[in-house]
């Protein structure tokens, strides 16, 4: 994969950028427009962080079931939480929030994969049977956001080897990767060991008959 050069950075349209209070803490929210797609990505700054090495940062796919709704079918609302508390404790820190929506075919070929998985197709066989991949993301504009932002080295919370190397090849050093687990339910954990054994997933995922068990012993 070929390394992002100045020029491709210098393309990503960055917008308009205001504070944003929120739960976590005081961030500031820059707007970016993706010159490859047209996508809208945003980030979520705290503190300083042009100039550092090391930054503590999440890069974070956009995930309206988990993230808006709450979905427990998925770990992203859980993780996108755990993650902005974290980087809400830090003195500086960067969310990246994409614009990718189920893996990049977007909400409604989600929804559409979601009624395949209803009918026992795992995550990535689904996407299959729609005609994707199993994982349409790409993160050069990820690489060219935090290089702007003046941030060329992170401590990326993540369990998704591609983001480590992806961001690597395009220019940006991770110098540790910081995982980011959720607590296994027997609602997600079909979907975790599908991340875990099919995409590479760095995770701790037990059998469903493991959760099953735990379960079972809990007293009544």
């Amino acid at each position: 994969m070929p390394r992002v050069e100045g020029e491709l950075c210098d393309n990503i349209l960055l917008g308009s950028q205001a504070r944003l209070p929120t739960r976590y803490g005081k961030f500031r929210i820059h707007a970016f427009v993706c010159p490859f797609s047209g996508e809208e990505h945003v980030a979520l700054v705290r503190g300083h962080v042009a100039g550092k090495r090391d930054v503590l940062v999440r890069l974070h796919s956009e995930c309206v079931t988990g993230d808006v709704f709450g979905s427990e079918r998925c770990d992203c609302g859980q993780q996108l939480d755990a993650a902005m508390k974290r980087i809400g404790r830090a003195p500086a820190g960067v969310l990246l929030y994409m614009a990718q929506e189920g893996r990049g075919i977007g909400i409604a070929n989600k929804v559409a994969a979601y009624h395949l998985q209803d009918h026992g197709l795992d995550t990535v066989d689904a996407n299959r049977i729609l005609g994707f991949p199993a994982d349409l993301r790409d993160y050069k504009c990820a690489a060219c956001m935090l290089r702007v932002l003046g941030v060329t080295s992170v401590r990326l919370m993540t369990n998704n080897p591609a983001k480590i190397e992806e961001l690597e090849a395009y220019g940006v050093r991770v110098s540790k990767r910081i995982p980011l687990e959720v607590p296994i339910t027997a609602a997600n954990v079909r979907y975790l060991r599908s991340k875990k054994e099919r995409l590479r997933h760095l995770l701790t995922t037990p059998t469903t008959r493991a959760v099953r068990s735990t379960r079972r012993s809990r007293p009544r």
